[in-house]
């Protein structure tokens, strides 16, 4: 068996919190068509429920990734840095996303917000995966 680093505890630390975010965007988001039936505050209960377990998940990603680019050793091309700041700025804006769907009571800023704060989401994950795969 291969022995577990720190590094290979920070990446899975990582990808849980990512997993819950990401995954759990997507799921609530299937779930949602369902909860409409079942009441008018079925929707907003769960995503009650979600947040107070994907938020601190955000706040865990935001830790684990500012440790692993303290961790970061070796040189790093102008490519891998381009898609660093890309991702940064996409992680801002996943956080404001959420944070204006969360705050959202008009339909159309629900759904907008939801729609984009998900494909964010993945495209933040993608680029994460591509970081990781570059050496």
């Amino acid at each position: 068996m291969l022995s577990p680093t720190v590094d290979t505890v920070r990446l899975f630390i990582h990808v849980l919190a990512a997993s819950l975010w990401v995954g759990g965007q997507i799921v609530l988001a299937g779930m949602v068509p369902g909860l409409r039936k079942v009441g008018p505050d079925a929707t907003r209960a769960a995503a009650n429920g979600f947040a107070r377990m994907a938020w601190p998940a955000y706040g865990v990603l935001f830790f684990t990734g500012i440790w692993s680019l303290t961790a970061q050793e070796g040189s790093t091309t102008s490519a891998y840095l381009a898609t660093l700041g890309i991702k940064l700025l996409l992680v801002l804006a996943v956080g404001v996303s959420a944070f204006l769907h969360s705050q959202a009571t008009n339909k159309v800023v629900v759904a907008t917000t939801g729609a984009l704060g998900g494909i964010l989401s993945l495209t933040v994950l993608y680029l994460g995966l591509l970081l990781a795969n570059h050496g």
